[in-house]
């Protein structure tokens, strides 16, 4: 693994750690009420995305279960949507997608540093 890779991998894994942190003992509903909840969120979510784009294209076409477009993708949405975004989604990926996102990333990352 080269070593940039490494990192923003690590750096997706941290966000993807925080955002599911952020989000525990709280409901959907808060998101409406508290803004540093949601502002946190979506920030954690654009870094996911923006450090997915950093990982080089040897790492993902080697990791290609991985949804590096999609995280992309949601990182370019709310970046250049930021005016429309919704919160719905934004819960949905963090608590759904992300569990399972950094067990995988986990599991990457462990077995490229002992190879």
């Amino acid at each position: 693994m080269q070593r940039d890779d490494g990192v923003y991998i690590y750096h997706i894994i941290d966000a993807a750690h925080k955002s599911m942190h952020f989000i525990q003992k709280r409901t959907r509903k808060e998101m409406d009420s508290d803004e540093m909840l949601s502002l946190s969120l979506v920030r954690l979510l654009e870094i996911i995305g923006e450090a997915a784009n950093g990982v080089s294209d040897a790492f993902r076409e080697k990791h290609n279960h991985i949804p590096w477009k999609k995280m992309i993708g949601l990182r370019n949405r709310l970046i250049h949507g930021y005016f429309d975004i919704n919160l719905d989604i934004v819960w949905d990926t963090i608590k759904d997608d992300l569990p399972p996102l950094v067990t995988e990333l986990e599991k990457i990352i462990h077995l490229e540093e002992t190879t």
